[in-house]
């Protein structure tokens, strides 16, 4: 089992769209009990920050004393070069890619001092007078100002998306001691995020944030001490960091750190702690951790076997849009597997999951046998919760 990559889904983070690939899912016969594979899980990657260095007097959009700016990212590899590996936001063994945590979005308010004014006008949507009153207390020295200015550069929130400007206003937040600024500037820096990729220098960025005890930024550093890029290769230590993340709540490094337990990456392998701290990730609602947990719980791995628990959560990471978990949530409603038995309900899923890439043989023969009428059924049905995830 390898280790999964967080979602970057930020501002900081880019996304990637590609085609579903086509899936095929097992077909191994079936009793009373599924057997799901296991499914391939996330492999880590990173991102990086500017390095400091003074600057000119500040003016509107750029910082006081700012650490020198980012260099803007090439257009392509330097010659002679391949092309930049990205980096990611999760643990994998030792062969994975490094991967970044997921940083706040534009709808989640950021950190702020009570009564600030300039979060306060963040929070209703009043950028350009939270730009203003940011300006004002950065020209006073305030951290958080500084990282409040980047992160509306950076999302272009009333004012033209700029990935370097932003990046030197997280630079000299975090020269300023500001967590957050440290945090945005590292993983910047780390995936190339709109400036060059430097990801030593994002990694030191990263450990001024985890030495005031960011659990975020410990999670990327351990998965930087797994990919080996901008820290040595050391899986020990990446089990270390992994650890404390996960101890601190946060579900990504939980799930990891379960990963980590699977493969005996950075410690001895141990099924039980993996079924445990999956379990964590799976009850805090990350979707990996979902499904996994119940492939776990139908198999019986590190945990007293349990197809209802296990049924049961392979529908609420089906409903939320995981094609594998729809899959295998419609396996449980053909075969009565934890759920009873409907088969209409089951085609349903089955649609919706072929709809993203999975082909399953078996479910494509229980759908041929049903009436005219209870296929109909079911294909309105996959329509219908289509149509639903996309309003949502």
């Amino acid at each position: 089992m390898s280790i999964r990559i967080a979602r970057l889904a930020s501002a900081a983070v880019f996304a990637i769209v590609a085609a579903p690939a086509v899936v095929t899912a097992q077909t191994s016969s079936w009793s009373n009990t599924i057997t799901p594979e296991p499914v391939p899980k996330r492999t880590p990657k990173a991102k990086s920050a500017p390095a400091p260095a003074p600057a000119a007097k500040a003016q509107r959009g750029t910082p006081a004393q700012a650490a020198s700016p980012p260099a803007a990212a090439p257009s392509g590899p330097a010659p002679g070069k391949g092309a930049a590996r990205s980096v990611k936001t999760a643990p994998a063994p030792a062969s994975a890619a490094a991967k970044l945590a997921p940083l706040p979005q534009s709808t989640a308010p950021p950190p702020k001092s009570d009564n600030d004014p300039a979060y306060t006008a963040f929070e209703l949507g009043k950028y350009l007078t939270a730009l203003k009153l940011a300006e004002e207390a950065a020209a006073k020295g305030e951290p958080q100002a500084h990282t409040l200015i980047g992160r509306i550069h950076a999302e272009g929130l009333g004012v033209p998306q700029n990935h370097v400007t932003a990046g030197q206003w997280y630079a000299k937040a975090a020269e300023l001691g500001d967590v957050e600024g440290a945090l945005a500037v590292g993983a910047m820096l780390v995936q190339g995020d709109g400036v060059a990729k430097d990801a030593n220098l994002g990694a030191k960025y990263l450990e001024m944030a985890a030495r005031k005890g960011n659990p975020l930024a410990t999670y990327n550093l351990a998965l930087l001490f797994l990919s080996g890029e901008g820290k040595p290769e050391n899986p020990i230590r990446a089990f270390q960091l992994m650890e404390y993340s996960a101890e601190q709540g946060l579900p990504v490094a939980q799930y990891d750190l379960g990963t980590l337990y699977t493969t005996g990456t950075g410690t001895t392998a141990n099924i039980f702690e993996a079924a445990r701290w999956i379990g964590r990730a799976a009850s805090a609602g990350l979707t990996e951790a979902e499904l996994e947990y119940g492939i776990l719980l139908f198999k019986g791995q590190g945990l007293t076997p349990d197809e209802v628990r296990g049924a049961y959560y392979f529908k609420i990471a089906a409903e939320k849009g995981n094609a594998v978990a729809q899959n295998r949530y419609a396996r449980c409603l053909a075969h009565g597997a934890g759920v009873e038995m409907n088969v209409v309900e089951a085609v349903k899923w089955h649609l919706v999951a072929k709809a993203a890439g999975i082909e399953d043989p078996s479910l494509d023969e229980i759908a041929k046998k049903l009436s005219r009428a209870d296929r109909l059924k079911a294909e309105q049905g996959a329509f219908s919760w289509r149509e639903q995830s996309l309003m949502n």
